[in-house]
């Protein structure tokens, strides 16, 4: 079945670049957003736009039940999930099939068995995949907890079973913490992910975090599209990506890439998945996870390997088979992404707010910025701080850098506090350059005196009066054509005067 038109349940930059695919495919695209993006750059871009609830995405993005709304009045009979939000969310898409519209992801069951880390574990074992030394039951009791630890040997690491985005997870080095640091995890699991299930684990010290993009389709073809590192991190979370990892060989490259194959197909898996994995110091691998869904890091694989995976999960969702083989896909240079947060470095990476006075992307050879906003917007407190994806490819690891280097110098953000100067920071540090760094980076060799400045405030205040007054504006220029239904919130073709 040929699909006609997406619904994406998502907003920002990954909204618009599920829409710019679909619209090379000659796919018709609807946007859905809250309040507080009236005017956001996804909702200007799509063909239709649905208006489904105030700013918190508890009660917009978060509810199924509005999307499956917005569906049925526009007609689309496919979403997108993006990541974030519902997208791993096997209830969400067990609604998206018995509403009669198609899913853009893998099959509900995989999405359960890989939601859950204990579950995942399970499934893999028979599949010759190296897992890291400790449980795959889930355990509350801290008494025997305590005593798999000293089993497993210290230091180990607690984790949610339900776990992501490096919630539900605490490092114990010493036996007298253990019991402050399960209460602490067993709390943050039920209150992040409603399951207070946790487990253990060996914890490897400096580890590498390197993960393979996978591609299945219904007829059991899988393939794996080389790896990414994605080790400079902070707060568990990722914040400069690349392909390929500089420090792997062919051999442990294909290596890699068979176990993640292996992975997806523990569970049928189709549609495109990541398998990530945790290195040890020798590059020694074992599984950590698998997710099920678009990663915001998949630019650099689409950067080094040619395919445009958004096109590749749409056709895989129509049925089609994958219509290239293991041997047809070759690394083609370098590629790096760095993730533009709100964010302030200096004061331990917390989000940051305001307008953006002055926003002006880079440009040139190599260049990609994946970004949902424009000047004169303002940055909402109520979804992640990303602002933007910046990406540079190269013939090589060198000149991707170096690009790097050059689109963070073009890259002119006021009125916000970004990671841009930490990143920065990155790029010139030894060992970045040479490829040695672990997850550990930001704690072995940062400090906030480290962020080179960003423009003084009276600069900023200047901008931000100058560009506030431009985007005004170009609101005005702006007018929708009436909805259908005022109830609604519907919007039909965008017109511009």
């Amino acid at each position: 079945m040929k699909i006609k038109k997406i619904l994406i349940a998502n907003r920002g930059e990954i909204a618009i670049r599920v829409m710019r695919s679909a619209k090379e495919m000659g796919i018709k695209t609807v946007a859905v957003y809250s309040e507080a993006d009236k005017a956001a750059a996804h909702v200007l871009y799509a063909d239709e736009a649905v208006l489904i609830g105030p700013p918190p995405s508890a009660q917009s993005y978060l509810v199924a039940d509005k999307i499956i709304e917005a569906c049925k009045l526009t007609g689309a009979d496919a979403v997108h999930p993006g990541y974030g939000f519902l997208s791993e969310n096997a209830q969400f898409a067990e609604k998206i099939a018995q509403a009669g519209i198609i899913f853009i992801g893998p099959s509900v069951e995989a999405i359960k068995v890989m939601g859950d880390k204990l579950a995942s574990k399970q499934a893999v074992k028979s599949f010759d995949v190296p897992l890291v030394p400790g449980m795959d039951e889930p355990i509350s009791d801290v008494e025997k907890a305590k005593a798999v630890a000293q089993k497993i040997g210290y230091p180990v690491m607690i984790k949610a079973s339900a776990g992501g985005g490096g919630k539900g997870m605490r490092i114990v080095t010493d036996p007298k913490d253990f019991d402050e640091q399960m209460t602490r995890a067993v709390s943050e699991a039920r209150s992040s992910f409603g399951d207070e299930a946790v487990f253990i684990e060996k914890f490897i010290t400096s580890p590498k975090h390197i993960e393979v993009q996978i591609l299945g389709d219904q007829h059991g073809n899988i393939v794996y599209l080389f790896e990414r590192e994605c080790s400079i991190q902070r707060r568990n979370q990722k914040v400069i990506e690349e392909a390929p990892s500089a420090v792997l060989s062919p051999e442990q490259r294909k290596r890699y890439g068979e176990a993640a194959v292996n992975v997806a197909r523990s569970c049928n898996y189709y549609g495109a998945g990541t398998v990530e994995f945790i290195a040890d110091a020798h590059l020694d691998f074992y599984f950590l996870e698998m997710n099920t869904r678009l990663q915001v890091e998949h630019p650099v694989t689409e950067q080094i390997s040619g395919v445009d995976l958004v096109k590749e999960q749409i056709k895989i969702a129509q049925g089609e088979a994958i219509s290239f083989t293991q041997e047809d896909l070759q690394i083609n240079g370098h590629s790096i992404e760095v993730r533009v947060y709100a964010e302030d470095p200096e004061n331990n990476f917390l989000p940051d707010t305001g307008t953006l006075s002055t926003y002006r992307r880079p440009q040139g050879a190599g260049v990609r910025v994946d970004d949902g906003y424009e000047e004169g917007m303002e940055i909402p407190i109520h979804y992640d701080p990303m602002i933007a994806k910046l990406i540079t490819h190269g013939k090589d690891r060198a000149e991707a850098i170096e690009r790097m280097k050059r689109a963070i110098f073009e890259y002119k953000i006021i009125g916000i506090k970004t990671t841009l100067p930490f990143c920065e920071f990155v790029l010139n540090h030894p060992d970045f350059i040479d490829g040695s760094f672990t997850t550990k980076f930001v704690e072995e060799h940062f400090t906030p005196d480290h962020v080179r400045k960003e423009p003084s405030e009276d600069l900023e205040r200047v901008a931000a009066i100058f560009a506030f007054e431009q985007y005004k504006a170009k609101k005005e220029r702006l007018q929708y054509t009436p909805a259908a239904s005022q109830k609604s919130g519907w919007k039909s073709r965008i017109k511009r005067d």
